[in-house]
């Protein structure tokens, strides 16, 4: 019977049971395993096929010793069903054990009768073989490449593998100064442990954040899930490229001076490679006022490890022309993509020396006029 059952559906799923008439009834696992003590929940599914509408009454004609069966629709416990033509209705069927029942296998039938009509379904529920608590962790892509700065976002799918609901914990072993992070996939929100239904599957966002000075390396995470003795473990690997950063400033960090108009003032800079990776081919330059000079010195260097820094003098020479004030200019660093810059005030002076010489020129003006007055005086 319930391999005519079977045929029957296939046959209609093809669309080529529009000959047969009667009634099906099934469940999706009629033959099952389950706890000692589980009280299990069956869906059942009846349908007509080119019956006219009517009752068709459905009970149990066998139950194992000693069990509560209760069949129930809508939320309620029910003996019949109306069924209209060609029309389906669900049921659930309960089966709760008796206390202390044993290890086994044990049997139940569902009748459905209607107007000349009938069909069975056996069931078999055995209990005491069931699989252990087991869990799984995987990644298609449990490699990411990228610089310090970059986003390493795994995509994890957790299954819970046995046919026990289980409260799964979420933990990572990284390397320190590693940030690992959980949440649910599309946006979730970030979570430590999640419940996960027998045979249920979700799908988890893994953040790994390192540190900024993070040597440039391969890495390797290892993110488990837990749930009593069941375990799973899965290692990501981040494979860390190189990347340079700079800082350009003075020795003493003020970016700040004074200048004469005219005249080549020498500033000392010092650049700074902050970065995981050597910084190769460093040039200067500099952003300056109109009629303005800067010149660097060395005004290129070749190579700058990673934390090594270097010194560099500015020599800039205000216009001629400056008055005295106030002025920014801009000098830069760069090496590749990588690049610094550091705002540079400049108070500039005009040059005591004209001065000295108008002053020079009223002292001889005033003597002169004292010799000729002592001289020519009298007359």
């Amino acid at each position: 019977m319930p391999r005519l059952i079977a045929l029957m559906l296939l046959l209609t799923s093809l669309g080529l049971a529009q000959g047969y008439r009667g009634l099906a009834l099934y469940t999706p696992y009629p033959s099952q395993s389950v706890r000692v003590g589980e009280t299990i929940n069956l869906p059942i599914t009846l349908k007509g096929y080119s019956l006219p509408p009517q009752t068709v009454q459905v009970r149990l004609t066998e139950s194992a010793q000693g069990w509560k069966a209760s069949l129930l629709g809508g939320g309620r416990v029910v003996s019949a069903v109306y069924v209209l033509p060609d029309g389906e209705q669900s049921l659930s069927l309960r089966l709760e054990p008796p206390q202390n029942v044993r290890p086994g296998t044990y049997r139940f039938r569902l009748l459905a009768e209607g107007s000349g009509v009938r069909a069975e379904l056996p069931i078999a529920l055995t209990l005491g073989q069931v699989l252990p608590k087991r869990l799984s962790l995987e990644s298609e892509l449990p490699v990411l490449k990228g610089t310090p700065t970059a986003s390493f976002r795994y995509r994890v799918i957790l299954k819970n593998e046995s046919d026990q609901d289980l409260l799964t914990n979420l933990e990572a072993e990284a390397p320190e100064n590693f940030r690992v992070s959980f949440s649910t996939a599309f946006g979730g929100q970030e979570v430590n442990s999640l419940p996960l239904k027998a045979g249920e599957t979700k799908d988890l966002d893994v953040q790994v954040t390192p540190p900024r000075q993070v040597e440039a390396k391969v890495y390797a995470v290892t993110l488990r899930a837990l749930a009593g003795e069941a375990k799973a473990e899965l290692v990501v690997n981040l494979d860390i490229t190189g990347q340079t950063e700079l800082s350009l400033t003075t020795p003493e960090g003020r970016l700040s001076g004074r200048a004469y108009a005219g005249r080549e003032n020498p500033i000392k800079l010092v650049v700074k490679n902050t970065g995981s990776a050597p910084a190769e081919n460093l040039e200067f330059s500099a952003s300056e006022p109109s009629g303005w000079e800067v010149k660097f010195e060395p005004d290129k260097i070749e190579k700058l490890a990673p934390g090594g820094e270097s010194e560099v003098t500015a020599k800039i020479k205000p216009s001629p022309r400056a008055v005295a004030g106030d002025y920014m200019l801009t000098l830069r660093t760069s090496a590749g993509s990588a690049q610094a810059s550091a705002d540079y005030r400049v108070t500039v002076q005009t040059s005591t020396l004209w001065g000295l010489v108008g002053v020079a020129l009223i002292a001889v003006a005033v003597g002169a006029v004292g010799f000729a007055v002592s001289r020519f005086g009298r007359r």
